[in-house]
């Protein structure tokens, strides 16, 4: 035996005592990486759920909670449908209005509505309810099934209030300048009006919270359009 070398039980217990450090490094590397590991799933976890629930479309984010009763789901049948005749009026200012508010009235008119037409669709889907009703001859409105709101001779369809009818569509296509002004300023005041009405049954005859604030802001939003197309009528 050398000066350097250690007894058997010597070597032994070094040997031991080296495998011990090496597996607590060995733990302490893979709690580490486990931690890191389980905070990437958990935080991807998150992630996925959070979009899912905003996919697609936004679609969970529109969604009306809450109980609904047939009063939430006829006002959005029949509103979708209204705003959807006051875009198609809000598409003709382009290349036919010539008030420079007129244009930018239209503008905003297609921006805020839009958004609206989406959430009352996801309310409905949520609700297990179609877009659109078969005519209810009981209802003060009618259906909200046609986005024209014509009905065959061409006059206001669907009982809903406010809507133009086929000829006063065709008769504002095919103005243009100050008389496109003066008719489309008229017949959206009459569109607001309508649309007014039905916010305001929805406000006194719904249930659903998040159906109603949407009734609330609509009155808001438009009876303050009605009063900007007053003013720019009595100019023009």
């Amino acid at each position: 035996m050398t000066g350097s070398t250690l007894p058997r039980g010597s070597r032994a217990r070094r040997r031991t005592a080296l495998i011990a450090v090496v597996a607590a490094a060995g733990l302490t590397l893979a709690a580490c990486g486990g931690g890191d590991d389980m905070d990437g799933m958990d935080h991807g976890g998150g992630k996925k759920s959070a979009s899912a629930s905003a996919a697609p479309g936004g679609a969970d984010a529109d969604a009306a909670p809450g109980a609904f009763n047939d009063a939430d789901v006829m006002f959005a049948q029949m509103m979708i449908p209204h705003h959807e005749q006051a875009l198609e009026m809000s598409a003709l200012a382009d290349g036919r209005a010539q008030d420079a508010e007129i244009k930018t009235l239209a503008a905003e008119i297609s921006a805020a509505q839009d958004p609206e037409i989406q959430k009352m669709k996801s309310w409905l889907k949520a609700w297990g309810k179609p877009e659109s009703a078969e005519m209810d001859h009981g209802s003060g409105h009618g259906s909200g099934g046609s986005s024209s709101g014509t009905d065959s001779s061409g006059n206001s369809g669907g009982g809903m209030a406010g809507m133009m009818s086929g000829k006063d569509l065709e008769k504002l296509k095919a103005a243009q300048g100050k008389a496109f002004d003066r008719a489309f300023a008229q017949l959206m005041i009459d569109h607001h009006r309508g649309a007014v009405d039905m916010a305001e049954d929805e406000r006194k005859n719904g249930r659903n919270a998040t159906a109603k604030k949407l009734a609330e802001d609509v009155v808001a939003t438009q009876s303050t359009e009605i009063e900007r197309l007053e003013k720019i009528l009595g100019r023009l």
